[in-house]
């Protein structure tokens, strides 16, 4: 490219492109700029830190490449992303293989990466201890959520390759222990499709009918052999199993994220076999020193029954003849109250209370009748003394004009009747005459009216009638 002030070549006569002449626009300067950079530079691998990181919706990635004392703006197309191995964050040292250039839209200085690796960590080590934390972080390895294995299941199942040495192991060891039905799910354990062919296989093992263990694994390999039993999508099915998973990947210093989600982890796939099942036996024997133990147990509790029976049946019989005094007390009381309220004792009560009475009124009766014959009497003797019975007894009469008794001459006439009461029997009269009362002597006489009627009951005046009769 010509400096400013050059002239023009002598070939063409013609000023070269970049001088005040003939002036380069921005465009064609920053494209000139990114072909030396290719030139000069080219592809290259740069170190740096990670700083400011975004990640577009677009997939493309965004960020900054710095060391102690520069930085410069680097990006990464989605084409190229999609390839990482492993999570790209903040902080992280990288080695980033690509090239630099000029934005031409605002003549930005950047880096274009195309290949990234973790400086000091390779790819797929960081990638593994990403999804480690990432799984530890969601509870996947906590020990609290680890099953126990079934003392003795029913069925055993497998999930690994069925022409490999694993699956041979496991059989070997299961049958020479405690020979039991094993279900194998033939699958792929390494390659690119091998990941989601075990997690299938595992989800299907864990819902079988009668399966109470799984086992997962293979025989060993290298990493990349073991990469399938690090995947994400296993760990997650082995997790979420309904059954306990024993883990048998590869051999004892080869530890996967497999074995760390399982609920044991076995060194090698004859050790998982041995883990699965007890030795027949040893079971026996277990089982005849259970028996004996049990024996022992139950005849020490059937005496310890016995004697709790005998104390319970002595103290039931104490109550029980507490229970039957009190009984037969509260019975004698309850027969003496009902003796007392018995009818024929109340009956007895009332004919003594009666008795009593009858005396009592009989004596009471006696002297007010006493009392009222002497007041009788002494009435008697008054009556007698003032009755006109007594007057009559002296040769007086009484006279009487039908009901009236005449007392004057002025109450009868001439020719009237009256009855004239002697003091034996009365006669009938008729009046003859009547004188009045200052005439001394009678100027009448009275004749009989009739025959004199024999003596029959004496009739008195009105005031004498209730003692008149003799």
């Amino acid at each position: 490219m010509p400096q400013e002030g050059e002239s023009a070549g002598p070939a063409t006569g013609q000023p070269r492109p970049g001088t005040r002449e003939r002036p380069l626009r921005v465009s064609l300067l920053l494209h000139g700029a990114n072909r030396v950079l290719d030139r000069q530079i080219g592809t290259i691998w740069v170190e740096g830190e990670v700083e400011s990181l975004v990640r577009a919706s677009s997939g493309h990635l965004y960020f900054s490449l710095k060391d102690a004392r520069s930085s410069i703006r680097a990006v990464m197309w989605r084409s190229d992303a999609v390839r990482l191995k492993f999570k790209l964050e903040d902080g992280q040292s990288i080695l980033c293989r690509g090239r630099v250039a000029i934005y031409d839209r605002d003549g930005k200085f950047q880096f274009y990466a195309q290949t990234i690796e973790p400086a000091g960590l390779g790819a797929d080590a960081l990638a593994f201890e990403q999804l480690k934390a990432k799984l530890a972080a969601a509870g996947l390895f906590a020990s609290e959520r680890k099953r126990p294995l079934p003392l003795l299941p029913r069925r055993i199942g497998v999930v690994t390759s069925k022409s490999g040495a694993a699956v041979r192991d496991i059989i070997r060891a299961v049958e020479r222990r405690f020979p039991v039905p094993i279900l194998i799910a033939d699958t792929r354990v390494q390659g690119p499709s091998a990941p989601a062919a075990i997690a299938r296989a595992i989800a299907a093992l864990g819902r079988c009918p009668g399966v109470d263990v799984l086992i997962v694994g293979r025989g060993g390999g290298s990493a990349g052999d073991l990469a399938a039993f690090n995947d994400e999508r296993v760990v997650r099915a082995v997790a979420a199993c309904p059954v306990p998973v024993i883990s048998a990947v590869g051999h004892e210093i080869d530890l996967s994220l497999t074995c760390l989600a399982a609920d044991r982890r076995a060194a090698t796939p004859t050790m998982a076999g041995e883990m699965a099942v007890p030795v027949l036996a040893d079971m026996s024997r277990r089982l005849a020193g259970e028996e004996r133990r049990l024996r022992r147990e139950l005849e020490h509790r059937l005496a310890v029954a016995r004697q709790e029976l005998d104390q319970l049946d002595a103290r039931a019989r104490h109550r029980l003849s507490r229970a039957l005094a009190e009984r037969r007390r509260r019975l004698a009381d309850a027969h003496h109250r009902l003796e007392t309220l018995h009818p024929r004792a109340r009956l007895l009560s009332h004919r003594a209370r009666l008795a009593d009475l009858e005396g009592r009124a009989g004596a009471a009766v006696g002297r007010r009748l006493s009392e009222r014959a002497r007041r009788f009497g002494a009435l008697g003797a008054r009556l007698d003394a003032l009755s006109p019975l007594r007057v009559l007894e002296r040769g007086y009469a009484l006279a009487r004009a039908g009901d009236v008794v005449v007392t004057s001459a002025s109450q009868v006439a001439p020719g009237d009747t009256l009855i004239v009461r002697l003091r034996r029997g009365q006669l009938g009269c008729r009046v003859e005459s009547v004188e009045p009362a200052c005439t001394v002597e009678p100027a009448c006489t009275v004749e009989p009216a009739g025959t004199v009627e024999s003596a029959g009951p004496v009739e008195t005046a009105d005031t004498v009638e209730t003692v008149a009769t003799e």
